[in-house]
């Protein structure tokens, strides 16, 4: 008798086990079978300014990577709004996925363009940049306030290039002002470095209209520093209002708000993927 109920229980057991066994294999089977919830990682596009070039973003480029973003920081030729928009555009092909497109300066002219009707970016960030209107342009928004260090032709060299249109030029900051017009606030010997290793930007870039602006469509993010001699603050404003933008003032904060305060310009870029993933 006693022989009988221990066959008996280990029946049971392993009936048990046996159940268990098709549970659990039933339930990773289903979970397989789940689709992934979680929105995948948007890759960050950091386009620079003129008179910049991509090492201006180092300090964004190390916090976002730390974070497990893929980055890209592509050249910005600086050959005009709609050779740059145009290049800009179709490096924006290239990738895979959802986009954070952030500008500087010039740069947010160029995102403001290459970026329209693109359903991959998902949010735009400005960066003490212009976000121009259609129809707008850079020489028409640096005047729109008084105060840029830009148009005193006193700061400035030119060149001719070749293959430039007719009357189009090179345009330098100098050296001996770089400092103070671009870069106040940082050390010296930074701001001496920026300015020997800036790029021109082409004077047909001040005046070719910008066209439909992708901030029309696209939830906007807007840096502005309340140091800017470039672009005077009060037209940073402006332009950040009329895109509708979430605002962050960076006080104190140079032309370079992103050399200067990399973790406030990371954080907002952060608000913006948080907001729109």
């Amino acid at each position: 008798m006693k022989r009988i109920k221990w066959i008996a229980g280990l029946a049971l057991s392993a009936a048990a086990v046996s159940a268990l066994t098709l549970g659990l294999t039933t339930t990773a089977h289903a979970a397989a079978q789940q689709p992934e919830s979680k929105t995948p990682k948007p890759t960050i596009v950091l386009v620079h300014g003129a008179w910049g070039d991509s090492s201006s973003w180092d300090g964004v480029v190390s916090r976002l990577q730390r974070d497990g973003y893929t980055v890209d920081v592509p050249p910005n030729p600086l050959l005009g709004l709609t050779y740059d928009s145009a290049f800009i555009r179709d490096f924006l092909h290239t990738i895979s996925g959802p986009i954070i497109l952030v500008g500087h300066s010039y740069g947010g002219a160029v995102i403001t363009n290459a970026a329209t009707g693109d359903k991959q970016v998902k949010a735009l960030v400005y960066v003490d940049a212009f976000a121009p209107a259609q129809g707008q342009t850079i020489g028409q928004l640096t005047a729109a306030e008084p105060g840029s260090c830009v148009l005193n032709p006193a700061n400035v060299i030119t060149q001719p290039y070749p293959g430039a249109p007719k009357g189009a030029v090179y345009v330098y900051i100098k050296q001996s002002v770089f400092g103070s017009c671009m870069a106040n606030g940082l050390p010296a010997s930074e701001a001496d470095m920026l300015a020997a290793v800036q790029r021109p930007l082409t004077s047909l870039a001040l005046t070719q209209k910008s066209g439909v602006p992708a901030w029309k469509t696209i939830p906007t993010w807007a840096v502005v520093g309340t140091a800017d001699h470039a672009i005077p603050p009060a037209e940073l404003l402006a332009m950040a209002h009329q895109a509708h933008a979430h605002i962050t003032i960076a006080p104190g904060a140079p032309h370079l708000a992103m050399v200067s305060d990399p973790g406030l310009v990371t954080n907002v870029i952060l608000a913006a993927i948080r907001a729109t993933g």
